[in-house]
């Protein structure tokens, strides 16, 4: 599982996405969520601004992320 570490209180999932690179761009972010292969803490997402805050894993593309928020 992949850690990514935030210094601040969320991210959105499409810029997590983006960032753990999943995807490379926000319009490929958008359409993974809406077709419904992203999971957060094991239930499918399909808002493409969801928060993801402190402790929050995210299943997309065969790949885990634990999302920590330094503090």
């Amino acid at each position: 599982m992949e850690k990514i570490n935030i210094d601040t209180p969320y991210i959105k999932l499409d810029q997590l996405l983006k960032l753990s690179s999943i995807v490379s761009s926000g319009a490929e972010a958008h359409v993974l969520i809406t077709s419904g292969k992203v999971k957060v803490n094991g239930n499918v997402e399909i808002q493409k601004r969801k928060k993801i805050t402190d402790g929050d894993i995210v299943d997309a593309m065969n790949k885990q992320i634990q999302v920590i928020q330094c503090k």
